[in-house]
């Protein structure tokens, strides 16, 4: 098992690594939203990360199955076993169904997802549909050996793992010192030790949401879900299992121990994990209170920001920083991004003006060679939009004529472009075509009265209308060959 994925060694390996079956499949489990609260930036960037990785694989001819959960049960307040229900609270403050709170917040979510060109799961499974699974999930870890019931909770046994497995095999935390570390919290005397994990919670008399099992009416503990669910679609055995840094311990470190104990083996080859984003370096949560939340980017109606930001620049700042790295806020970055992909998005749009030629001075193959290799070796989006933008300068000069390009060459530039920006990146021209296309009409008819003026040798007219042009946002270019025109950035 690997705590990173590194697709340039592993995915060109299909034969392998994953299952021998044309084409290639990879089964695929992320740690989806827990849909409680609003959702911010940081949700944004690991559903960005994974987003680009299902596109990278089905960009490299991959069958992907990618699960993605909805958390809708179990996350409790204080601690991890013990508190309240944080959507069961909310729905009784507000005389609300619970599952009425988790859709209105699910529904949020997906709107979100679709305004940033994030593309569906194959599978969302919810964990208040998969209670009987996990109540599976839980016998067989206490068939096995590795849980016990305490009056009508059943806990994972954190000790009778690390005799025949290892524990923190993925954080690399041993279990001496978590031990010697851990704090006695109200309400975990059934535990034998502070370590050990609720796999079921007996409910108490005013937790809404509630279920019958072999131990007590109750419900099933955070890290359980996850476990089941992968196992149900994926199988015991699958290739990627993804989700946020701050995941990494407890919850994957809780699946993989679960998965070992009920399954023999752990269930991820790799595991591939997101890094945060700061404020001023410090993380961005809700519990610190530092958060901006995706509509607050949208609208602007934040503290610390200037202006509202499209859903295609916040994309665009998330994939300017490799997915493994801190991605640190500021207006100022997001201003920075606004303007290099209104340029990228720009010289795309340029590629249908450009006039093919009798012979290419440019290499198009070496476009497309160095944008996969970047992509292949551990998703590097900031490289490969760094070899995007050094084409723009060339896509430029072709345009202007200082370069050449064969109709044919042409098209594979423009298959190759499209192919990164739209398909791999998703990334979105946020222009409104139509209105683009009606405003190119009357531009264009405002030029052929220009041209009629300058054959009548009606010079004023023809600098008049040239001068109105630019002073709307309009760059007028004379060429030899005709008159062009662009509107400014």
């Amino acid at each position: 098992m690997e705590s990173t994925l590194t697709l340039y060694n592993t995915l060109n390996r299909a034969k392998e690594t994953f299952h021998p079956i044309a084409p290639p499949f990879v089964g695929m489990y992320v740690c989806g939203p827990t849909v409680y609260g609003d959702g911010h930036l940081g949700h944004a960037r690991s559903a960005i990360t994974f987003d680009l990785l299902f596109r990278t694989l089905k960009n490299l001819g991959y069958k992907v199955r990618y699960v993605r959960n909805i958390t809708d049960v179990g996350h409790l307040e204080h601690d991890a076993d013990e508190g309240e229900d944080k959507i069961a609270k909310k729905a009784r403050l507000e005389q609300l169904e619970p599952m009425e709170v988790a859709q209105f917040y699910t529904n949020r979510y997906h709107e979100a997802m679709r305004r940033l060109n994030v593309l569906p799961p194959s599978i969302e499974p919810q964990a208040s549909g998969h209670i009987i699974e996990q109540i599976e999930v839980v016998q067989k870890i206490l068939d096995n050996g590795f849980a016990y019931e305490r009056n009508g909770s059943v806990y994972f046994d954190v000790d009778a793992y690390n005799k025949k497995h290892t524990y923190g095999i993925l954080s690399g935390r041993v279990l001496d010192e978590l031990q010697a570390n851990s704090r006695q919290l109200d309400g975990q005397c059934d535990k034998c030790n502070p370590c050990d994990f609720a796999l079921w919670k007996k409910a108490s008399p005013e937790h809404i949401m509630r279920w019958s099992s072999p131990w007590s009416v109750g419900f099933p503990g955070w890290h359980v879900e996850c476990s089941a669910m992968s196992i149900k679609y994926l199988g015991e055995k699958f290739d990627i299992h993804g989700g946020g840094m701050d995941l990494i311990f407890p919850h994957h470190e809780g699946e993989i121990a679960q998965n070992t104990a009920c399954c023999g083996s752990q269930s991820a080859n790799y595991w591939v994990h997101n890094n945060m984003i700061t404020i001023g370096g410090q993380k961005m949560a809700k519990s610190l209170g530092n958060f901006i939340t995706l509509d607050q980017l949208f609208t602007g109606e934040h503290p610390l920001l200037e202006q509202a930001y499209s859903p295609m620049t916040i994309r665009f700042f998330v994939l300017q920083a490799h997915y493994r790295s801190t991605l640190d806020f500021s207006n100022e970055a997001l201003q920075a991004a606004e303007k290099g992909l209104e340029r990228l998005m720009k010289a795309v749009r340029l590629m249908d003006k450009i006039k093919p030629a009798l012979a290419s001075s440019v290499e198009v193959t070496q476009f497309d060679e160095k944008w996969r290799e970047a992509m292949n070796d551990d998703l590097n989006s900031p490289i490969a939009i760094s070899v995007m933008f050094d084409w723009v300068r060339i896509i430029n000069q072709l345009y202007d004529g200082s370069q050449t390009i064969t109709a044919e060459e042409l098209e594979l530039l423009k298959k190759s472009v499209y192919e990164l920006v739209y398909d791999v990146l998703g990334l979105q021209d946020e222009q409104p075509a139509g209105n683009l296309d009606r405003l190119g009409v009357l531009i264009d008819m405002i030029l052929q009265v220009r041209v009629e003026a300058k054959a009548r040798k009606d010079w004023a007219t023809s600098d008049k209308i040239r001068d109105e042009l630019t002073r709307l946002g309009v760059v007028v270019k004379d060429r030899k060959d005709g008159t062009d025109w662009e509107l400014e950035d």
